[in-house]
């Protein structure tokens, strides 16, 4: 990596949660979780370069999002500040992911941002340093730094790397976008879900997702209750394979153990419904971004 580069493509996956449970709420009020992060293929792209007068530019506007609020733009200048980096970046972003859909898709291009400039701008920041910031960007940035599928607690950031089966998703996208406060902060959500320890969940090919009794999406009944699209998406999914919603919605899924039974489903969508079949990922496509 010579000090002559200067630009990066990288992509930002998707995650699913393939179950979520809140198991209690800490004294500042965030919510303590235990889920299981899948990562799938469905993915933005990020085009990053190098500027040598330390402005941060964002190319292309995000509809409703001000720069000062981007994800990417705050993953910057958060580099920027906690190492004295004076040099900047122009960042371009494809967005594949849908908005408001429980699938990441802002933390994880938040993740690529840090571990992209983290190469770009030759800082050479170890992994857990680069979570640990990600996580004051918000709690799901840590996962899709660390790289790995992964069990997690706390409200996220406590991660084991969790071995994951082959698998393909039928990802359906309800047409809203569930503010992810509006469901933790609702009176019904239930918060007291019995905790957990991760030798307690199925190993290698016995896991699948929505099949295990007692792992479920707290989050669910709530997103059903206060938007009927997530519900009714479920629902059409639910006559297929067992469905859920992944994190506080709107996006919902079932799994398959082939690309074939994925599609099968998928091509019987109704006109009115957007989908995308997706492929289980046994690592983030940039773990090998840090070396430590």
């Amino acid at each position: 990596m010579g000090s002559t580069m200067r630009s990066l493509t990288c992509p930002a996956p998707a995650k699913l949660n393939l179950f979520l449970h809140v198991v209690g709420r800490r004294a500042d009020g965030y919510h303590l979780l235990q889920t299981l992060f899948r990562f799938i293929d469905l993915h933005d792209t990020l085009h990053f370069t190098r500027r040598d007068d330390g402005r941060v530019i964002r190319l292309n506007a995000l509809a409703g999002v001000a720069d000062e609020d981007d994800l990417c733009v705050r993953a910057a200048r958060l580099l920027q500040h906690e190492t004295g980096c004076t040099l900047g970046v122009d960042i371009a972003l494809e967005k594949c992911i849908p908005m408001g859909g429980g699938l990441g898709g802002g933390s994880s291009d938040a993740a690529t941002t840090l571990l992209a400039l983290n190469r770009l701008w030759q800082l050479d920041l170890p992994r857990a340093r680069l979570m640990h910031l990600g996580l004051t960007l918000g709690a799901d940035v840590p996962v899709f730094v660390f790289g790995d599928n992964a069990f997690a607690q706390g409200v996220g950031e406590q991660l084991q790397q969790y071995a994951l089966p082959e698998a393909w998703y039928v990802v359906l996208y309800p047409p809203v976008q569930v503010p992810t406060a509006q469901i933790f902060s609702h009176r019904e959500l239930t918060r007291n879900t019995i905790s957990m320890t991760m030798r307690a969940l199925p190993k290698g090919r016995n896991f699948r997702a929505g099949k295990i009794p007692g792992l479920h999406n707290d989050l669910q009944a709530v997103a059903c209750k206060l938007y009927p699209a997530v519900a009714e998406y479920l629902a059409w999914l639910a006559q297929f394979a067992p469905a859920l919603m992944s994190g506080s919605g709107a996006c919902v899924f079932a799994e398959f153990d082939t690309e074939a039974e994925a599609r099968a489903v998928w091509r019987q969508l109704p006109d009115t419904m957007r989908g995308y079949v997706a492929r289980g990922l046994q690592q983030h496509p940039l773990k090998d971004f840090c070396s430590h």
